[in-house]
């Protein structure tokens, strides 16, 4: 673990946003106390950041909706009831709706403040106006049967924005996704109220290393989403477009974690993805209950060797369903979340994923999207059968 905690200090140090590692589970501690340098205006990117357009054929839509689990105190404020925060994003009904944000400005101050460098080279004011392509209120589209429902958890310290791409992609390939904020577990998360909800679970994970203790409280956090989402009396107005007997999850860093963890804790979720999180708890002896997990990871490459993460290899031979563990050249820890696509636009590569941001989610978008379809909708999938000259960057580790 103490190369965990160096190498979270080592990357907000030198590359700002999130660090290096694959796979990593945790971001950068937060430094709220120590601001970003100012930066000459000049210096800033000064035109509209915008994520990628998704790929597949259907206009999407947001919804928001907070949840609070009155049976269960949070892990990290024990006076409080648990609360999560959900982006739904579902199939809509094209020119319905407006614009939905990126997040608010404080939100964007708090991230920009806590990872430092990308701070130099944008404002709070442009990253809370990431052109999205989502549209809040859009109309549901319905008489095409139900969707399947994928639960996409953050990395740590990181808000359900961070994948925000990857949540529109699915959504307009025909998903319902609910992209999860985790209640005192980011930089700083607006939840109703006008309450201003920052990473409390930080003073308790660094000190103590008690990185498991994430997992297992998201793995409880996805069941009681499930029993909201699509029980007797759901709290989404729009939870008839979900299909409660296909369900996926993916996360990124400890999120991605979460979703084996899910997996061993509710037969309910069906699929799962780690996109380069550590395992900082082992999977249950008696493996998934034979479901399919696809592990991938950024590049093992451009982590120093004293850094080097084995979490996976233990956690292998307990995947006892469908699984394939796929790397990708080039890629570091922060290329599978929104960051290295808006670094580019605002002129900072990040250091620590050599490969484009356009590039990094092109394949993030393609191989989670494939494995749920072939999973959930039991579509043809190739691309996850093997090495392909379209993907040369994408590595099979295990076959």
């Amino acid at each position: 673990m103490n190369k965990i905690i160096r190498m979270c200090a080592a990357a907000a140090a030198a590359a700002g946003l999130l660090l290096a590692g694959a796979p990593a589970a945790l971001a950068a501690p937060p430094a709220a106390t120590t601001p970003a340098p100012p930066v000459p205006p000049a210096a800033q990117s000064t035109g509209k950041l915008e994520l990628p357009r998704p790929t597949g054929p259907l206009a999407v839509g947001r919804d928001t909706v907070h949840l609070v689990d009155p049976a269960r105190k949070d892990p990290w404020v024990p006076t409080a009831d648990r609360e999560l925060l959900l982006s739904l994003y579902y199939p809509a009904v094209a020119g319905t709706g407006s614009p939905a944000d990126y997040m608010t400005v404080a939100e964007a101050q708090a991230l920009l403040t806590d990872r430092g460098e990308l701070g130099r080279h944008t404002t709070p004011e442009q990253v809370a106006a990431v052109r999205t392509h989502a549209r809040a209120g859009a109309v549901p589209r319905w008489g095409h049967g139900r969707y399947p429902l994928v639960v996409l958890s953050p990395g740590f310290t990181l808000p359900r924005a961070s994948l925000t791409t990857l949540a529109e992609d699915l959504a307009s390939r025909g998903y319902v996704v609910a992209a999860v904020d985790h209640a005192y577990e980011s930089d700083a998360t607006a939840f109703p109220g006008g309450r201003m909800l920052g990473c409390k679970a930080c003073e308790a994970v660094f000190p103590d290393r008690s990185v498991g203790k994430v997992s297992d409280a998201r793995a409880r956090d996805v069941s009681f989403l499930l029993d909201r989402l699509t029980g007797d009396r759901p709290a989404w107005r729009y939870s008839r477009l979900i299909d409660a007997r296909r369900v996926g999850m993916a996360g990124h860093s400890v999120g991605g974690a979460s979703a084996a963890a899910a997996m061993a804790a509710d037969p309910r979720v069906d699929a799962g993805v780690n996109m380069d999180g550590t395992f900082f708890n082992p999977l249950p002896e008696a493996g998934l209950g034979g479901r399919p997990f696809l592990l991938l990871g950024g590049d093992p490459a451009l982590l120093p060797p004293d850094l080097e993460d084995h979490s996976w290899e233990e956690a292998w031979p307990r995947m006892d369903g469908w699984k394939r563990w796929l790397t990708v050249t080039g890629m570091g820890h922060p290329g599978f979340t929104d960051w290295p696509v808006l670094g580019d636009q605002a002129g900072y590569p990040h250091p620590e994923t050599p490969l484009s941001g356009t590039r990094a989610q092109q394949i993030t978008r393609a191989y989670v999207g494939d494995f749920l379809d072939r999973h959930l909708k039991g579509l043809p999938a190739p691309r996850l059968d093997g090495p392909t000259t379209a993907d040369p960057e994408v590595v099979f580790q295990r076959r």
